[in-house]
């Protein structure tokens, strides 16, 4: 080889290499999706709050390396999706930053969704960045749901695939990406946002009279879905579809032990079309839908039912839908759905869904 070409091959070398390296892109890049209620920290910290909350972002490359941190909890668990193809849950333990590297599939571009498995209440989950070849826009799908709901909307109690049922802490066995929501909004290719607690009703809680706990129409304003009233969830994002599915702790007996008055009718009703009248304030073109619960039967679902038509005949100038659930006997953690039940709800509900989306 000629001494002349010699000063080209190197450059073309050098070029080459600075083509194949990484970058490091901090978590409040305009590129990054993010969906749900969360928060930005500073400008290199963004807190996912609530269940499936997630940031988004697609990437050139054969990897990506992520960096995530639990707060202010001694574990959480968060779930990667590669090109919306659930990957694996992840613990974080501790308050350090963990690093994450995953190969990507031999495509073009990937899209990386971190989705917090866990509910609000259990802590943030921190996402710092990440390192990439390139960074590409993600797109956006077509259709918004929200799912508003308790413990079974939160997919608490549903894998059990690391600590087994009855053992470890309540948030052990969460999984908010294979709740029934994300993966109905998954296959009508919708994007969602769920806005969930364990244990809330629409007037009384699962084992408190709305005495010592705040219920879902008290804290749904609130960024944190709790009683913090100085951070106020912004309602930009306009969902297509608003689901509510509470009613399962207003019917409950409780833990039997504490007082537990019989079910009213009336005030559940009344503190349903206040709900239903914030969420028309927030989003006034939305389509909203009353689910009653896979986990009410009998006498009680009747009831349930019929408070839900009152609720709908009130709102004469609005079209809101009723679904009811086929009997479901869950398999879950604790009397709830399982990760397989989560699926079976999804699709009783998918026809509905389609219909009301004109699909």
């Amino acid at each position: 080889m000629s001494k002349s070409f010699l000063p080209i091959v190197f450059l073309l070398l050098l070029f080459s290499c600075k083509e194949k390296s990484q970058k490091m892109y901090n978590s409040t890049n305009k590129l990054i999706k993010y969906s749900g209620r969360f928060e930005k920290i500073s400008d290199t910290k963004t807190a996912l709050i609530s269940s499936a909350s997630s940031a988004e972002f697609t990437v050139k490359g054969d990897s990506v390396t992520i960096y995530v941190q639990s707060e202010n909890t001694i574990r959480n668990y968060f779930v990667i999706a590669i090109n919306d193809e659930y990957q694996k849950r992840y613990k974080l333990e501790g308050d350090s930053i963990q690093k994450i590297t995953l190969k990507t599939p031999k495509k073009e571009s990937n899209k990386i969704g971190i989705y917090k498995a866990t509910e609000a209440s259990s802590g943030n989950i921190i996402f710092h960045g990440f390192d990439a070849f390139d960074l590409i826009s993600t797109d956006e799908k077509p259709f918004l749901i929200e799912f508003i709901g308790d413990s079974i909307t939160c997919g608490a109690l549903a894998d059990n695939s690391d600590i087994d049922c009855n053992e470890g802490e309540y948030i052990d066995q969460h999984n908010a990406y294979l709740a029934y929501g994300p993966r109905l909004a998954r296959t009508l290719n919708a994007d969602f946002i769920l806005s969930s607690v364990s244990g809330m009703g629409m007037y009384r809680n699962w084992n408190d009279e709305n005495i010592e706990e705040p219920i879902m129409p008290q804290v749904y304003e609130n960024l944190y879905l709790n009683t913090d009233s100085s951070k106020k969830y912004d309602f930009k994002t306009q969902p297509d579809i608003v689901s509510i599915c509470l009613g399962t702790n207003d019917m409950s007996d409780g833990d039997g032990v504490k007082n537990r008055l019989p079910f009213n009718e009336e005030k559940y009703t009344e503190n349903y079309i206040n709900f239903v009248e914030t969420i028309y304030s927030h989003y006034p073109n939305t389509k909203v839908v009353l689910l009653n619960s896979p986990m009410v039967s009998g006498d009680k679902n009747t009831t349930l039912i019929s408070c839900l038509k009152n609720v709908k005949d009130h709102f004469k100038d609005k079209e809101i839908k009723i679904f009811e659930f086929d009997e479901l006997l869950v398999n879950g953690c604790n009397y709830h759905p399982s990760i397989q039940d989560h699926k079976v709800i999804a699709t009783q509900l998918l026809p509905f869904f389609k219909q009301v989306l004109n699909q």
